[in-house]
């Protein structure tokens, strides 16, 4: 089996070097360089692919320039990650509308972007 990832267009079997992905949430497509592993849901595109995608009407297309040169770690890269985790474990300070819930829903025990927090209802 070949360790070279191929463009997903049918019929299409030059290499991939970009990834596309869709957040249908904000009607975007995002190009972006290839993906260190391929994804579920994720489309690997050859070079002409990637430069001729066009979106829906009404969808916009966001693409992300790709790195130019060998691909190089960083420690920077790690410690970005390594604050990520200690801000999202970071206990938040609560205010009163927090503590009840929004609209007073005393079963809600706090909000964090799209994730809610639920009381269990024993307590």
């Amino acid at each position: 089996m070949s360790s070279v990832r191929r463009c997903s267009r049918t019929a299409c079997g030059r290499p991939a070097v970009a990834t596309l992905t869709y957040v249908y949430a904000d009607s975007t497509a995002v190009l972006g360089p290839l993906a260190t592993y391929a994804e579920p849901h994720c489309y690997d595109l050859c070079a002409e692919h990637a430069e001729r995608l066009t979106a829906p009407r009404g969808w916009d297309v966001v693409r992300l320039a790709a790195e130019t040169g060998p691909l190089r770690r960083s420690s920077d890269d790690l410690e970005a990650l390594a604050n990520a985790v200690r801000e999202a474990a970071r206990p938040q300070e609560r205010t009163p509308r927090q503590a009840r819930g929004p609209e007073g829903d005393p079963t809600e025990a706090g909000r964090r972007g799209h994730l809610r927090v639920l009381r269990s209802p024993d307590n």
